[in-house]
C-alpha cells in the first residue's frame, strides 16, 4: 500500500511543477461546479414553474418577502432564485428563466473547456517529461543493464507504459477536478431540502466505494501482468525482425509466427479478464445507485403524497439532483479504473528511474585531454553480476602510448570485457586501471571516452546519411574533413558510386550497405574523430576475404601514429604487434611477441597451429 502511494505521490510531484495552469484549472472546475449545480436547481424551478400556479408562487414569494428572518435555508434559496426569476406574468417569467438557463450552461461549458484544455496542457507536460527522463536515464545506465533487459521490455516501457499512464491521466485528472465538488455540493443541496432522505441516498457512497476498492485492486495487479506481457511481445516481434535473414534461412516463419499467436492469445486472455472487471465497476455502481434512487421515489412520494412533510417542488429537485449525483459517482468509478491501469505503467516506469547508474561519475571528477604515457591495468578483478563467477581474474599489464597490444584467446577468455573496462563501461570489483597515472574513476567520463575510437566487430550505424554516420558524436565537420576520412578508409570507392553520395541514406543498422561497407564508414568515422586511443574488437573477423582487405588496409591507416589495443581472432592480423597478450578463463596466462610465444610452445602456439594448418 505504501508503494502504491509512494507512487502515486511521485506524480504529484512531477504534476506540481505546473501548479499555475493546475490553479487556474481549479478555479474553471470550481466555477464549472457551480454553474452545473445551479442549472439542476433552475431545471426543477422550470418544472415548478410548468406545473403549478403562477399566481400560488407569486403570493409565496411575497409572503416570503415579509419574513426573511425565519425562513430556512432551503426557503431562502428558492425565495432568491424566485427573485431573479419571477416577472408580472407567467410568460415573462418562463421567458427569463429560459434565458437564464440558456446562459447558465453556457457559462458551465464554457468554464468546462477551459478546465479541460490547462487540465490537458498539464497532462501532455507530465508525459512528456516523464518519457524524457526516462529515456535520458536509460543513457545513463552501464552496458550491463543492457544485459539484462531485453531491448522488446525497455521499448514497451518508454513506448506503451509511459502511454497507459497519459491515457490514464488524461481522464482521471480531469475528473478528479470536478467530479469530488460535484458530488459535495450536490448532497449540500440535497441535505438543505431533505436531511432525512439525503442520509439514506449517500449510503450509495460506501457500498460504491467498497466495490471500487475491491476492482480496483485486481485490475491493477492484472495490469502489471499485461504491460509484462506486451513487453514479451514487443521483444519477440524486434528478435524476429531483427533476425529476419536468420528466420527465413532456416524456414521457421511458421514456428516464430506461431510462437507470436501463442504470446498474443496469453496477452489477449489478461486484457479480456481486466476488460471485463472495468466494465462490471461502472455497473455495479450504477445498479446500487438507481436502487437507493427507486426506494428515495417511494419514501419521499409517500412523504409528499401521504405526509405532506415535503413540497411536490423540493422533492423535483431532491429527486433531480440525486440522478444528477449518480453521473459523477459512475465516472468516479471509472475514474479508479483508469487510475489503476497508471499506476501499474508508473510502477514500471519508477522501477526503471529508481535504478542506480551502474558507472557514476565522482563530482570532483577532472576532465583529461590528452593521453601521453600509458594505461595500466593493476590486479584487475571482474564480475557481470555480483553472485555470478569473475569473467577477470587479477589481470596486469601496460598499454604504453604508441604501442599496439594484442588481446588473443579462446572464447569467453575475457578479451572483450577487458576492452568495455578501459573505456570504463564498466566499474571494475577490484584492483585499479589508471590512464597516465589517473585512476579511471577520478576522470570525467566524456572526455576519457573522447581519447578513444572503438571499432567493433558488430558496426553500429544509424538509419541517416552517410555524412551523419561518419560524422557523429563530433562537431560539425565540413565535408572535405568527411571526403579524406572516407577515402583513408577505403569507402569513398562505393560512396562516389552513389547517386546522393555522402546524402545517402543507409537504412536501419545500415541495412543497404554490405558488411565490408559498413565496417569502413566505421572506420572513417574513427578516422575523423582523431583519437589517439584505439580499441579493435575483432574488426575484421565476420568479413569475406576481398572486404577483409579493403578493412585491413584502412585499419593500418587508421592505426598510425596510435596506441591501439586489438582483440584477433586472426592470429595473422597481429603478428606484428608489440605485444600479445594471451587470456585463458579470465587471466593472462602468456605475453610476449608472436615470435616469442610461438617459441614458448603454450596455447598461443596451440592457437596459431590451428588456424595456420587449417589455411586461417
Amino acid at each position: 500500500m505504501s508503494k502504491n502511494k509512494s507512487t502515486f505521490s511521485r506524480l504529484m510531484g512531477f504534476v506540481s511543477h505546473h501548479w499555475i495552469a493546475l490553479f487556474l484549472s481549479t478555479i474553471a472546475s470550481l466555477l464549472f461546479v457551480f454553474m452545473n449545480s445551479l442549472s439542476v436547481w433552475l431545471t426543477a424551478s422550470l418544472i415548478n414553474s410548468i406545473l403549478s400556479d403562477f399566481y400560488e408562487l407569486a403570493s409565496q414569494q411575497a409572503e416570503w418577502s415579509g419574513q426573511l428572518d425565519s425562513l430556512t435555508f432551503n426557503e431562502k434559496l428558492k425565495y432568491w432564485t424566485n427573485i431573479a426569476i419571477l416577472r408580472d406574468t407567467p410568460a415573462e417569467s418562463l421567458k427569463v428563466l429560459c434565458l437564464t438557463l440558456l446562459g447558465v450552461f453556457f457559462g458551465k461549458n464554457v468554464f468546462l473547456y477551459l478546465k479541460k484544455v490547462l487540465l490537458s496542457n498539464v497532462q501532455l507536460r507530465l508525459i512528456t517529461e516523464l518519457r524524457n527522463a526516462l529515456f535520458s536515464h536509460i543513457h545513463t545506465m552501464s552496458l550491463g543493464f543492457f544485459h539484462r533487459k531485453k531491448t522488446g521490455e525497455i521499448t514497451s516501457i518508454i513506448l506503451n507504459d509511459v502511454n497507459n499512464m497519459q491515457t490514464a491521466f488524461s481522464t482521471s485528472f480531469q475528473k478528479l477536478l470536478v467530479e469530488p465538488f460535484n458530488i459535495i455540493t450536490f448532497i449540500g443541496l440535497m441535505a438543505i431540502i431533505s436531511w432525512k432522505l439525503t442520509l439514506i441516498s449517500i449510503l450509495v457512497l460506501p457500498l460504491a466505494g467498497l466495490t471500487i476498492i475491491a476492482i480496483g485492486r485486481s485490475i491493477r495487479r492484472k495490469s502489471r501482468r499485461v504491460s509484462k506481457q506486451i513487453a514479451g511481445i514487443m521483444n519477440i516481434l524486434n528478435e524476429t525482425l531483427t533476425s529476419v535473414r536468420v528466420v527465413k534461412s532456416f524456414s521457421m516463419g511458421k514456428k516464430e509466427s506461431q510462437r507470436f499467436s501463442d504470446e498474443s492469445l496469453h496477452h489477449f486472455k489478461l486484457m479480456f479478464r481486466r476488460a471485463k472487471l472495468m466494465h462490471f465497476s461502472p455497473s455495479v455502481t450504477e445498479i446500487i445507485g438507481v436502487s437507493i434512487g427507486v426506494t428515495l421515489l417511494w419514501i419521499g412520494g409517500m412523504d409528499v403524497i401521504q405526509y405532506q412533510s415535503i413540497t411536490s417542488e423540493d422533492f423535483i429537485r431532491f429527486i433531480l439532483l440525486l440522478f444528477s449525483i449518480l453521473a459523477p459517482i459512475k465516472s468516479l468509478t471509472s475514474v479508479n479504473v483508469q487510475i489503476q491501469l497508471g499506476l501499474a505503467s508508473a510502477e514500471r516506469v519508477f522501477e526503471i528511474l529508481d535504478l542506480e547508474p551502474g558507472v557514476v561519475e565522482k563530482k570532483d571528477a577532472t576532465p583529461i585531454h590528452s593521453f601521453n604515457k600509458s594505461i595500466t591495468l593493476k590486479n584487475v578483478s571482474f564480475r557481470y553480476e555480483k553472485k555470478s563467477n569473475l569473467v577477470l581474474n587479477n589481470i596486469s599489464f601496460n598499454i604504453n602510448r604508441g604501442d599496439i597490444i594484442a588481446l588473443v584467446g579462446p572464447s569467453g577468455a575475457g578479451k572483450s570485457t577487458i576492452a568495455d573496462l578501459i573505456p570504463r563501461f564498466y566499474d571494475i570489483d577490484n584492483g585499479k586501471i589508471t590512464i597516465d597515472n589517473h585512476p579511471l574513476d577520478s576522470v570525467q567520463i566524456k572526455s576519457l571516452r573522447s581519447l578513444m575510437g572503438i571499432v567493433s566487430q558488430e558496426t553500429i550505424l544509424f538509419n541517416d546519411t552517410i555524412r551523419n554516420n561518419i560524422a557523429y558524436g563530433m562537431d560539425v565537420k565540413n565535408d572535405r574533413d568527411i571526403i579524406r576520412a572516407a577515402k583513408a578508409a577505403n569507402a569513398w570507392e562505393f560512396i562516389e558510386s552513389f547517386a546522393r553520395q555522402l546524402d545517402t541514406n543507409i537504412g536501419e543498422k545500415g541495412s543497404k550497405l554490405s558488411g565490408g561497407q559498413r565496417q569502413r564508414i566505421a572506420i572513417a568515422r574513427a578516422l575523423l574523430a582523431n583519437p589517439p586511443i584505439l580499441i579493435l574488437d575483432e574488426a575484421t573477423s565476420s568479413l569475406d576475404t576481398e572486404s577483409e582487405k579493403l578493412v585491413q588496409d584502412a585499419l593500418e591507416t587508421l592505426m598510425k601514429d596510435r596506441t591501439v589495443l586489438v582483440i584477433a581472432h586472426r592470429l595473422s592480423t597481429i603478428i606484428n604487434a608489440d605485444t600479445i597478450i594471451v587470456l585463458e578463463n579470465g587471466k593472462v596466462v602468456e605475453n610476449g611477441s608472436h615470435t616469442e610465444l610461438v617459441g614458448q610452445n603454450g596455447l598461443y602456439k596451440k592457437l596459431h597451429d590451428i588456424q595456420f594448418n587449417d589455411g586461417d
